[in-house]
């Protein structure tokens, strides 16, 4: 299920484990003691006209995307170094022959185990899941139908919706049942309705990809290029009625919560019943229906699609979810469409880093457990946790001294803000795993066993009250989020590192990275989609009518002016899409920069390298955002991500900063210095 989470960098789409937050590279960069590399900077450019080519320019120049890879940057050099402490940890484990039956040890190292026994996987070719495909080719009913969705939601698979437990968005002390809309094999609903000469490229080439994929699995290729051809054509009827991204970010539009009759009434032609009791959900009470307009339709395409079209469906949404399970050949075949087409690789990771990062996802807390053990010294929290009370205090400030919003919207942002959670490395309580068992006979079958666990721990809590406890993220993932409904800002331990966090810098680049961080996470809780929940993490409009529209008009600042940039080619970022992440690091820049300074080393006004504290401050900020993309992906990453190009998430914010413009004698008219009329000013 989707979470009302704010994340601070890009997490995109992707089937074929090629994630921006989890690739990596055997490239190192050399940091010097003061945390900023000189070498990074190229002196050429003028930091009034493009602060990030003047910062990063060098550092981009001298590192380019390595061919395994769609992107590089600070986030993967972090990675690399965590990539390099889990292997060890599931390396060590698979060879331990003494680990206890059951143990946290046992369990992982099996699980790699089974995903590095490459002989065993590809003997067996498709038989893992093969008795899979023969039920669905026996499907003779709708409610055959029914019964095989389910079992994929369960086990493997994501056709047609997802469905699972969240928190009640007006009654968040509880988990409700929700669906979601889904069931589409392209990155999202516009590759099907576009009809630019590119999106119809992406349609035929991935219509020959499911063909490819059934031709594996045994099917002739005639037969197979129809049923393809068919796989489309039900995915575009979805993908027609599919609710936009930018419509899914406004809470009020995807909070319809109704009874099991309400839902029988909105979607008539989908045996609902039969689906909860498959899942084991027979009594799901109140249950929130996402996207209404989705799933109103969806029902009368699943009452008219003949079963014989929905076959092929089923069995590409299967083989497409086990494919990076099974013999090299569709590896390989799942690598060259979702991977090297449509986002620019050119080689595949090594193995180890393939099933490491499907351990660690599929267990997360349980690889986390050993991870902190080896990678979070306690001097690193407590550090962070002096800064976060420091950012926190700095936003109360900001807030108090708001010079558009009364004193009565104040006064209860002040109050959200005094209520917030803050978590920092790892949980308190682990999720418990002594029941889910993972053995050395099979990689798909531990993959199967780990995410039936996960679906049956998440509907566990439907009706029940919100475990406070419970994380989003695992320790090892090198990013942050905002849960608006939990009110609360979280920080694994991965992050708390360099170049986001370094014991050995100074002040200014901690708080012009971590700092900023914290300081967007914080802001997130007050951004167009955030602000519309109060302290308790309940949708609910505390905000008056004169507020509301002041903000409206101080967003509708920063939407234009992310309009206007122009992201690869002819495409410009969607400036709707990404509000919230630009108002957080807008927001999170400012408030990191009033804690700054308050610091001894702000008010010295003393440099390092040539360079003031203030100036510092913000190269540490720019240094979070140094990146190569591949073309193919920005391209993908604008459609999908809400998330602008690691570019303009520094010069966005800097433009809008008179202390930046002192900083680096920025004057009027120049890029880097917004219009005073556009100048973007919200917390």
């Amino acid at each position: 299920m989707k979470r009302n989470i704010g994340f601070l960098a890009k997490c995109f789409f992707s089937i074929s484990i090629v994630f921006f937050l989890s690739s990596c590279s055997t490239k190192k960069i050399e940091k010097n003691d003061h945390g900023f590399p000189l070498s990074n900077i190229d002196s050429t450019a003028n930091p009034a006209d493009n602060f990030y080519q003047y910062a990063d320019g060098n550092w981009v120049k001298n590192n380019p995307v390595p061919d395994a890879y769609t992107v590089w940057g600070s986030f993967t050099v972090l990675q690399e170094k965590n990539n390099d402490v889990l292997h060890k940890i599931l390396k060590d484990a698979a060879s331990d022959k003494n680990a206890k039956q059951g143990s946290i040890e046992q369990k992982i190292g099996d699980f790699f185990y089974t995903g590095m026994d490459t002989v065993k996987i590809e003997n067996e070719g498709i038989k893992p899941i093969q008795d899979e495909l023969n039920t669905i080719n026996s499907l003779k009913s709708k409610k055959d139908l029914i019964k095989e969705i389910a079992y994929q939601h369960i086990h493997l698979g994501g056709p047609l919706f997802s469905f699972g437990s969240d928190i009640d968005a007006k009654n968040s002390k509880m988990q409700i049942a929700e669906l979601d809309q889904g069931g589409l094999g392209l990155p999202d609903r516009d590759y099907y309705l576009n009809n630019d000469p590119h999106s119809k490229e992406i349609r035929e080439k991935y219509v020959q990809h499911i063909s490819n994929m059934f031709n594996l699995a045994g099917e002739n290729e005639k037969n197979a290029n129809q049923d393809a051809k068919n796989v489309l054509k039900l995915e575009t009827e979805l993908a027609k009625v599919s609710m936009s991204k930018v419509d899914q970010r406004d809470p009020e539009k995807t909070y319809n919560k109704m009874s099991l009759a309400g839902l029988e009434k909105l979607s008539p032609g989908f045996n609902w019943a039969e689906y909860l009791k498959v899942t084991g959900v027979s009594d799901p009470g109140d249950i929130n229906v996402a996207e209404t307009g989705f799933f109103k339709s969806m029902s009368g395409i699943f009452k008219d699609t003949p079963i014989d079209v929905w076959k092929p469906y089923l069995r590409w949404n299967l083989l497409n979810a086990a494919a990076n399970y099974l013999d090299t050949a569709f590896v390989n075949e799942s690598f060259d469409f979702y991977s090297k087409y449509l986002q620019g690789a050119k080689t595949m990771q090594p193995r180890w880093k393939r099933v490491m990062y499907t351990v660690s996802r599929r267990i997360r807390e349980a690889v986390g457990q050993e991870y902190v053990k080896v990678a979070f010294p306690p001097e690193a929290k407590e550090r962070a946790q002096k800064i976060v009370k420091n950012l926190l205090e700095a936003m109360r400030e900001r807030i108090s001294n708001l010079d558009w919003m009364s004193p009565e919207t104040k006064k209860q942002a002040l109050h959200k803000l005094a209520s917030f959670t803050v978590k920092i490395g790892y949980p308190d309580k682990w999720i418990d795993y002594s029941t889910l068992e993972i053995k050395r006979d099979s990689y798909i079958a531990n993959v199967k066993r780990a995410l039936e666990f996960d679906f049956k721990r998440d509907i566990k809590k439907i009706g029940k009250p919100v475990d406070p406890t419970e994380w989003y993220m695992s320790p090892q993932t090198v990013n942050a989020y905002n849960s608006s409904k939990r009110n609360e800002i979280v920080f694994p331990a991965a992050i708390l590192q360099p170049p986001f966090f370094n014991q050995k810098a100074d002040d200014a680049i901690n708080y012009g990275a971590m700092g900023a961080v914290i300081g967007h996470e914080t802001t997130h809780s007050f951004d167009d989609k955030g602000r519309m929940f109060d302290a308790e993490g309940n949708l609910k409009d505390w905000w008056t009518a004169d507020d509301n529209k002041k903000f409206k008009e101080r967003a509708q600042r920063i939407i234009d002016e992310f309009d206007s940039f122009v992201a690869v080619d002819t495409m410009h970022v969607n400036g709707r899409l990404t509000e919230g992440e630009n108002i957080a690091d807008l927001g999170g820049l400012n408030v990191a920069l009033t804690a700054f300074k308050k610091t001894d080393e702000y008010k010295s006004n003393k440099k390092i390298d040539g360079f003031t504290p203030l100036q510092r401050f913000f190269l540490g900020w720019a240094q979070v955002w140094e990146s190569n993309i591949r073309d193919k992906t920005k391209m993908m990453l604008v459609k999908v991500d809400p998330h602008s190009p690691p570019m303009f998430r520094v010069n966005g914010p800097l433009r809008n900063m008179p202390e930046f413009w002192k900083a680096f004698n920025v004057k009027e008219g120049d890029p880097m210095r917004a219009p005073a009329d556009k100048i973007v000013k919200i917390w």
